[in-house]
């Protein structure tokens, strides 16, 4: 089943990296593309229904957000007591996400101003040691995110709903494991500050209601990214002239009052091609996790684990 699903993500990746030119027509200032999500522009009034980008960049090494992606993960238990894999001290995770931000309307001077939207993802786990790469764990959320631009500060809130779901397989190799209903509604707010090629951001989430009622509400988030210099792309451009190449790095920490204030890592870096022009990018991305396990039934159990993966923004 794992297999089956990246392959459509991959495939997905190659018809769009195929495909980077039929883009459609983009907002131009001076003869140049904006993309408020990477660049900056206080020129030019607009209010718009369904715009093309956001004034608020995604988390690049945010664990859960919407995004496209397929990864491979070697997860390392880190307490006797686990039950994260179900099938020993560590296993080969395979991790997909299908999800996206979508601008309903937008109002704008340049890239300042406000969005709302909708967004929705699932997050999806499977047991690549199982014969039939088992099903773990899916994560569904769905919620509306209000952001906002005024130079180099960006802020993004949201209220979303996420239920989690272990997969049959799982439950039939594990007959034991004591599920749990969870799900739950959250407000979130994130502050955002960019300089050059540096980005810090900050905030928190507050459970407005839990199942189990029993979970604390509190949630602490901050991190950071790096860009570094956009080139021509020495690989892929001679197939694909204009494709750029920019490295990335970022890094993302979670503390929950649930889980005793433990700090949870995210460190995640790599390369991303995009083109002039174009909103569309592609990432290369390695990774390094250590804390508790960020998706669904497992929120509970300390793990650390390394891989690497592929990612699509639109």
């Amino acid at each position: 089943m794992f297999w089956k699903t990246m392959i459509g993500v991959i495939g997905l990746t190659a018809l769009t990296v195929g495909e980077v030119r039929a883009q459609e027509a983009p907002d131009m200032k001076n003869g140049e593309v904006i993309d408020c999500r990477y660049e900056q522009s206080d020129s030019g009034t607009s209010s718009s229904a369904f715009p093309s980008d956001d004034v608020f960049r995604p988390l690049m090494a945010d664990p859960k957000q919407p995004q496209f992606f397929a990864t491979y993960q070697s997860v390392q238990r880190r307490e006797p007591t686990s039950t994260v894999t179900g099938v020993g001290k560590s296993v080969n995770v395979g991790s997909v996400g299908f999800g996206e931000n979508f601008g309903f309307y937008s109002k704008r001077q340049g890239c300042n101003g406000w969005q709302v939207g909708l967004l929705a993802g699932v997050f999806s786990q499977f047991n690549l040691d199982a014969p039939s790469s088992d099903l773990i764990n899916a994560d569904y959320i769905v919620g509306i995110p209000l952001s906002w631009r005024h130079g180099a500060w960006s802020t993004r809130v949201r209220l979303y709903h996420q239920s989690s779901h272990v997969g049959d397989e799982f439950l039939l190799e594990n007959p034991g494991f004591n599920r749990v209903n969870l799900s739950f509604e959250e407000v979130e707010a994130i502050v955002s500050y960019e300089h050059r090629w540096i980005r810090l951001y900050a905030g928190g989430g507050y459970l407005i209601h839990r199942e189990p009622a029993q979970l604390d509400r509190h949630r602490v988030q901050w991190g950071m990214e790096l860009r570094g210099p956009t080139v021509h792309s020495p690989f892929l451009g001679s197939m694909m002239p204009g494709l750029q190449l920019t490295p990335v790095l970022g890094a993302d920490f979670k503390t929950f009052e649930e889980l005793r204030w433990i700090v949870n890592h995210n460190v995640i870096g790599g390369f991303e091609w995009s083109r002039p022009g174009a909103k569309r990018r592609f990432r290369f991305l390695v990774n390094y996790y250590r804390g508790f396990y960020p998706y669904g039934q497992f929120f509970s159990e300390k793990v650390e684990s390394i891989g690497f993966g592929f990612y699509l923004a639109f």
